[in-house]
């Protein structure tokens, strides 16, 4: 009785295998983009009221298809001393950190109030915005890149 012929079994791996690459850097600084929305100017009768308080909106966009947990912190001040002359000081009224989770293409609305004391051209992007992918087990979140000034006059009548 003959043996069966052995055959050897070959295992093919295709060589371009795609490995589940971590983000870079750069991806993980541009999870979240961030816009304000405020009038260009505002006007306040400082003898009436010393504070002028003014609405913005913080805008939110997760341009990823992933969830992404955000952190945004309000607590930043501009303090070189040219930004300072050029532009002033002024406080964000409330709470000054969130903390929250946007789904793939999810864009959330945040409200925000400036108090300004004086009339000037201040500069209202001082948040700060920090992102991380959701099911990701990293200690900090990366800082999100920042949008251009965002400038605000405030007159006093």
């Amino acid at each position: 009785q003959e043996l069966p012929e052995m055959v050897l079994l070959k295992f093919f791996r295709p060589e371009n295998t795609p490995v589940p690459a971590r983000p870079t850097p750069e991806q993980l600084s541009n999870l979240i983009k961030t816009s304000l929305h405020y009038p260009e100017s505002f006007n306040h009768s400082f003898h009436q009221k010393s504070l002028c308080l003014v609405p913005v909106t913080l805008l939110l966009s997760n341009c990823s298809q992933a969830v992404v947990d955000v952190m945004i912190d309000l607590r930043h001040k501009t303090t070189s001393p040219e930004a300072l002359e050029i532009h002033g000081s002024f406080t964000w009224l409330g709470q000054t950190q969130y903390k929250l989770q946007l789904k793939s293409q999810e864009v959330y609305s945040l409200q925000l109030k400036a108090c300004f004391v004086h009339t000037g051209v201040y500069n209202l992007g001082t948040p700060r915005v920090f992102a991380k992918l959701a099911d990701q087990v990293t200690l900090f979140e990366t800082s999100q890149q920042n949008s251009m000034p965002a400038l605000i006059i405030i007159n006093n009548v």
